[in-house]
Order: structure tokens, then sequence, then C-alpha cells
């Protein structure tokens, strides 16, 4: 062979990709873990949409790999582990359980939670200084726990004992009960906690709260949203709960942050560990701007009179 062949035959071989891999970026992917919960489906709709708004395109520069303990909170370690074996990329968050259970699993790959009790559970060492592998959005959670202790003493004056329900399951239940007791301190009124193991025993703790006669109830979150509304209403009992689902299902009244926010600063933190950012280097945020609902028709049913003035300060007055 002439070296002219052996020149042209070299470089077309330096010019050829060495595999077809090679000609493709690695696509990213995000594993997503969700405690099923007030929101939860809310959130991955809302979370795949922001994330489309920065240029991320499932199929195309993404990847998802979705989880859902599908109201089964023990399989939460298991789900973590798998997204690991996985060797997904970033792992999202939805609720404290789900934030905890990916945190044990690894402590390498990035954790973003979309809500969670950060400092006050251990997720974080701090708002500012995260450290470790996660960071993302802490919620309101105590703060506004304690807040719809005074909405609810705002919008129905007669109240004096309010019952609060937890989940004994949900790491978030100690802060829960706290602020709640807190701001039954501040405004003079009895809080009678009440522990539940998970849903299954709402109908029981329901039951417990007739024979105690409270004027009304807190509803933990991670307690689920339609059947805590539906069997506060069999009991005439005005309820409160985080998420405006909550109320749309027929609980008196919500109180929360709102979520287009929570999942627009979720997909950035996304993008900026995708880009090369470490989670300990990114502070956590909280969120700036609430939403209050009223639900009028169940007050109705329950025979409140909600004053104008409250219903005036509603973001949202279900009829």
């Amino acid at each position: 062979m002439r070296r002219r062949d052996l020149f042209i035959l070299a470089a077309g071989t330096a010019l050829r990709p060495r595999s077809g891999a090679a000609q493709q970026a690695k696509v990213p992917t995000i594993g997503v873990l969700l405690v099923q919960s007030p929101g939860s489906e809310q959130f991955w709709r809302g979370l795949k949409d922001a994330l489309r708004a920065l240029g991320y395109v499932e199929g195309q520069n993404i990847r998802f790999e979705f989880r859902s303990d599908e109201g089964k909170q023990d399989r939460l370690p298991e789900l973590a582990a798998e997204l690991v074996r996985l060797r997904v990329d970033v792992i999202v968050t939805w609720f404290t359980p789900a934030a905890h259970a990916a945190k044990e699993a690894t402590q390498t790959i990035p954790i973003v939670m979309g809500s969670a009790a950060a400092v006050e559970t251990g997720l974080v060492a701090s708002l500012a200084r995260p450290g470790g592998n996660v960071t993302g959005m802490s919620d309101m959670g105590p703060e506004l726990d304690g807040k719809m202790v005074e909405l609810i003493r705002e919008m129905v004056p007669s109240v004096r004992r309010i019952a609060a329900l937890a989940n004994a399951s949900d790491p978030f239940s100690k802060p829960f009960l706290e602020k709640i007791e807190l701001a039954g301190h501040a405004t003079e009124t009895t809080i009678d906690p009440v522990g539940l193991h998970g849903p299954d025993e709402l109908t029981a703790g329901f039951a417990a709260l007739r024979k105690e006669r409270p004027d009304a109830v807190i509803v933990q979150p991670s307690l689920g949203l339609e059947r805590p509304a539906a069997l506060a209403i069999q009991n005439r009992l005005p309820a409160a709960e985080h998420f405006r689902e909550f109320a749309e299902a027929g609980g008196l009244l919500s109180y929360a942050a709102l979520h287009a926010d929570l999942d627009r600063r979720v997909a950035v933190f996304v993008d900026k560990i995708l880009k090369g950012a470490k989670p300990a280097d990114l502070p956590v945020e909280r969120p700036t701007r609430f939403e209050l609902v009223v639900n009028l028709k169940t007050a109705k049913a329950l025979g409140l009179t909600i004053p104008h003035s409250f219903l005036l300060r509603a973001d949202k007055v279900i009829e």
C-alpha cells in the first residue's frame, strides 16, 4: 500500500467515532422519590413542567426514574436504595420521610428536597450551610401549623380547644406538634395531641375525637387528604391542613406555600447540580409566598358563619 493511501486510511480512522455511544452525550437521570400525600402528584407534574421551561425535555436530554411509596412509608428505604442502584444523577424528594430515606441510602448522590422539615429533623446542618449531599426547599411546616391555630381562632372565634392529628411514623410529627402547642399557648387555646401510626388509623382517630369533642382539628399532611376531610365533615369538625387540595376536598381551611414556586425553585436546584454545583454549596431555601383557601360550602354545612373580613383575606373561597 502506498504512503498516500496509508495517510488517507489513518485520517479516516481518526475521524470515525469509536462507538455509537460516543456520538451521544450522556442523558442525566433524575430519580424522584415521593410520599403519596396531598400535593404529590401536582408536584411531580409541576417539576417536569419547570424543568421543561429550563430546556430539559424528557426522552431527549433528561430521563426520570419515578418512585412513590403508594401510601406505605415503610417502602421508602427500598425505593431509595433502588434509585441508588440505578446510579441516578440526582434524587428529588417530596416530604420529609422521603428525604430521610434518600439520605440514609446515599451520601454521594445529590438530593434535592421538594418540601421537607430540613433543619428540624436533621436533614441539613443549617439552611445557609447545608453540608453533605442534601439541599433544596425547606418547608415552613412548623410555622404554618402554628399559623393555622391563629387562623382557626380568627375564623371561628368560639374555638377554644383544637385537636392535632399527628402521624407518629413521620419524623415531622414532633415539630408539627411543638409549633401547634406553642401557638395554642400564645392564643390561650387548649391543644389536644392525638398520635396515629399512619392513614389506616384515621377512622379510629376521629372516633376518639368524637368522644373528646374538640372545637376544631389540624391534620398533619402525611395522613392524607380526602379521607380526613370527609371524616371531619362526618364528625362536624372544622378542619385545617396544608395544601389547597385539602380545602378543595371538603376541608374547611388550608394555608400553604404556593406549589408553583416550589416547583420552579426545585427545578433550578436540579439544573445547577447537573451543571456541576455541589449541594453543600447551595443554601437551602424557604418559600416566600403563601395561599389561604376557605371552603365556604363546608362552613355552611357545619353551621359556621365566617367573618366577612376573614373571607376578604382569603386567596380563594370555595362556594
